[in-house]
């Protein structure tokens, strides 16, 4: 999961087609189950949104991480229209 704030103000038309844009993108990596684009709603944390998605395993993972579709995503988009953001990467 990562949680984040864009550069755009917060429900502008770049930032719904930035979160359009990734969910087109990244939910259509072979990988990927289960993507979510997240809107936060608790003024206890300041991110504004949310990218949520689920592996198999530790390997898709990792293909998901070196797909060029992600990196693409990534250079393209992530690093120029995200003001901060946290990564949390979990198992069960």
């Amino acid at each position: 999961m990562a949680i984040f704030t864009l550069s755009h103000p917060r429900g502008s038309r770049e930032a719904e087609a930035f979160l359009q844009d990734g969910a087109r993108i990244l939910s259509a990596i072979p990988v990927v189950r289960n993507f979510e684009v997240l809107h936060q709603i608790s003024p206890k944390c300041d991110f504004d949104y949310g990218f949520s998605m689920e592996f198999e395993n530790q390997e898709a993972y990792e293909a998901y991480n070196a797909h060029p579709s992600h990196q693409s995503f990534v250079q393209e988009r992530w690093e120029t229209e995200v003001a901060r953001f946290q990564e949390i990467d979990l198992v069960n």
